[in-house]
């Protein structure tokens, strides 16, 4: 195992490990391992085996890249503008305080350029000289195979990112720690050609680096990621009018439930573009904040296709796994609560965004849901949205109770999306379920909501709804069914 396959397969790690919200002890509980190693793996200390890499490319939905890395041959990481000096690390969480901590990200001729500013202040014994940064994209959020095949292809490049980067008016050098097709990580260094000027302890700093990414390569949402402690958080969003675009946002944090945002996010029109805004004070340790949009204009070729994708093609697009995977076919992982809330308000937040990005491509008159492997997590969750707009949320869902009473309706599914098909169902169900503190619960569930509940405990258990039907095969053509835009019929 040479210097450089390591550097891949950290490299490739961290970027997922990243990409998916988890920490470094979370990760280390899904895998079943303790966190101290995860931390010497990822600082070059131990190095594991093949096994270990199995299991965090299958915790990790990775879709083969970090098996990939862990045997690839990778060049050791360059260093663009200097090496890294001595001294303190901004990453120690005793050192630095993030006072104030903007991001703007700008959406222009096909191209998105983020712009970061942060205030750090001291507050350590020794000085700073570096301050560690992470870039990161993900084309196809929830189709990881999707993305690794297209950066595999097409790199993400430093020539161009364009990055530059600032403390107060001195320019920094950086250092690159690693260097990935999707993932770069560096030390902003407090020098240039011209002078050292290391933070020392009770001095504040101000530090802003901007860099490019293609829309080609950047997917539709902002991450940001709470890893020093922090007392102002901002970020906005600036895209032209002509993309009527929309803006949704979902907060993940180590000790509260994944939600929207607690605020509202605010837009504003101004000199032909729509900008978005929004912020948070004091925001939890290890917190993320993710903003999601989606185009509905027609202004930006390269943001909507010359040609409509069939139905299954755009599912698919926003991360849907499709029929004739083999996790459509397994019974989830129930979850043991309250021990595995954590992981479990992860999987839910993680179906909230994904059952946004598909109401922004279909409407779903009839209510909709999803199951948590329908987005690649093999774990007992599901969402159901109600026509009314209600959430349901499940957890650990079992059927354990049914009216003899059915009736017969076309259903549809994200899964494989271009057909309809008609299923019976009873018309009333009881469901045990639990809570994220792990309390039991019973819920009765009747006509269209059973059919919607029942609908995402089968995809929970492993199966379809032509499963239930007599002859699977008997499924019409979407354009040859009459009920969209149309709620179910009940007399």
């Amino acid at each position: 195992m040479t210097s450089g396959d390591r550097e891949a397969f950290v490299g490739e790690l961290k970027r997922w490990r990243d990409v998916r919200g988890l920490s470094q002890a979370r990760l280390a509980r899904e895998m079943g391992y303790d966190r101290s190693y995860i931390s010497k793996i990822e600082s070059g200390a131990d190095w594991p085996a093949i096994d270990f890499a199995r299991r965090a490319d299958e915790v990790l939905a990775a879709g083969g890249a970090l098996r990939r890395a862990y045997t690839s041959q990778a060049p050791s990481p360059r260093n663009s503008g200097g090496t890294a000096s001595a001294g303190v690390d901004a990453t120690e969480p005793a050192a630095l305080i993030v006072d104030h901590d903007e991001a703007t990200l700008r959406y222009e001729d096909g191209v998105y350029r983020a712009s970061q500013h942060r205030r750090i202040v001291n507050h350590g014994s020794a000085p700073v000289s570096r301050y560690l940064i992470r870039i990161s994209v993900d084309r196809y959020p929830g189709a990881p195979e999707r993305s690794n095949e297209l950066y595999r292809a097409n790199p993400l490049t430093w020539e161009e990112l364009r990055l530059d980067a600032f403390c107060g008016d001195e320019p920094m050098r950086w250092a690159v720690q690693h260097d990935r097709d999707a993932f770069k990580e560096l030390w902003l260094l407090f020098e240039n050609d011209d002078a050292r000027f290391p933070l020392y302890p009770g001095q504040s700093a101000d530090l802003r680096y901007s860099y490019s990414v293609g829309a080609d390569k950047w997917g539709q949402w902002f991450q940001r990621a709470v890893r020093l402690p922090t007392r102002h958080l901002a970020v906005g969003l600036d895209f032209p009018d002509e993309l009527q675009p929309t803006v949704w946002g979902m907060e993940t944090s180590m000790t509260a439930e994944a939600l929207p945002f607690r605020s509202p996010i605010e837009s504003t029109h101004d000199d032909g573009r729509t900008r978005f805004a929004w912020s948070t004070d004091d925001p939890p340790l290890h917190a993320r904040y993710r903003l999601e949009w989606r185009f509905r204009g027609r202004g930006d070729t390269a943001a909507v296709p010359e040609s409509t994708p069939k139905p299954s093609e755009q599912m698919a697009a926003i991360g849907i796994v499709q029929d004739g995977d083999p996790l459509l076919r397994e019974p989830a992982r129930r979850f043991e609560l309250p021990t595995e809330a954590e992981d479990a308000r992860r999987v839910v937040a993680e179906l909230h965004s994904a059952m946004e990005r598909a109401a922004d491509v279909h409407v779903f008159s009839k209510g909709m849901g999803i199951a948590a492997p329908q987005i690649g997590i093999s774990r007992s969750a599901a969402v159901v949205r109600t026509p009314d707009g209600e959430t349901i949320t499940l957890l650990n869902p079992t059927v354990v109770e049914y009216a003899a009473d059915t009736d017969e309706q076309y259903e549809g599914c994200l899964s494989f999306f271009d057909v309809r098909g008609k299923v019976a169902r009873p018309l009333q169900i009881v469901v045990e379920h639990v809570d994220i503190d792990g309390s039991l619960r019973l819920t009765t569930f009747e006509r269209g909501i059973s059919r919607l509940v029942s609908h995402e405990i089968d995809h929970l258990e492993g199966k379809l709804y032509t499963d239930r039907m007599p002859d699977p095969a008997a499924v019409i053509p979407v354009e040859q069914y009459r009920g969209t835009g149309r709620t179910w019929n009940y007399k």
